[in-house]
């Protein structure tokens, strides 16, 4: 992994003060209006007894509401520890501690660590990797059924607030990049894997796409 994406740069940015801030946002206002997307696009599917794996979700809002909704069990996994304490204060107040099992690991390098899940949610994580097809890839191996991904879109305005981000975390030398990754790309590096798109809603900033595994996982 480049020095743009190490734990550290992910922490400065990731960091147990935005955690907490996240947490009490959660608490006040429910889901911000990206991670409802992916919740609605996932309910309507059904939830009932199914498993949910959720790369970089977090303080597992997403993974709560699911779980609330009536699905079964949930994995999350973290690059770095900062949002473990937020989190967990959240599943908590929930009552949903035994039914969420969190990771702190590089989940583009875990291999065949983790068991298929139905359902795999990727919720503005994509856009803070460099190597795309290596984490879509992953993602796409294992979910079973679904996968669901919010990344930012191609829009003018989207290119000159991310270029600006990024002169800013160079310019007070930040270990932490935004990557722009072609929509088309992400979807065909799903895609190859024996998925099809099911809903492609581009949004203002954040592109939500779904797509279905061709052939159920078992």
């Amino acid at each position: 992994m480049s020095d743009c994406c190490t734990p550290k740069g992910y922490r400065q940015i990731f960091s147990e003060k935005n955690a907490a801030g996240e947490a009490k946002r959660y608490r006040r206002k429910g889901l911000d209006g990206t991670s409802k997307r992916i919740f609605d696009f996932i309910r309507a599917r059904g939830v009932e007894g199914k498993t949910l794996l959720e790369v970089g979700g977090g303080i597992g809002a997403i993974e709560i509401e699911l779980l609330k909704a009536g699905m079964a069990q949930a994995v999350n996994v973290e690059l770095t520890p900062t949002y473990e304490i937020a989190a967990g204060e959240l599943l908590d107040e929930a009552g949903l501690r035994d039914r969420v099992e969190r990771r702190v690991m590089d989940f583009a390098e875990a291999g065949t660590e983790f068991e298929t899940a139905d359902v795999v949610v990727l919720n503005r994580v994509i856009c803070c990797y460099p190597d795309m097809p290596k984490l879509a890839g992953a993602a796409a191996d294992r979910a079973g059924g679904m996968l669901v991904m919010s990344f930012p879109n191609r829009r003018w305005w989207t290119r000159f607030g991310l270029t600006v981000a990024n002169f800013g975390f160079r310019v007070i030398r930040l270990q932490f990049r935004v990557f722009l990754h072609p929509p088309e790309l992400i979807l065909a590096a799903v895609e190859q894997r024996g998925f099809k798109t099911r809903h492609n809603q581009p949004g203002l900033l954040w592109q939500v796409v779904s797509l279905d595994r061709l052939t159920q996982t078992h």
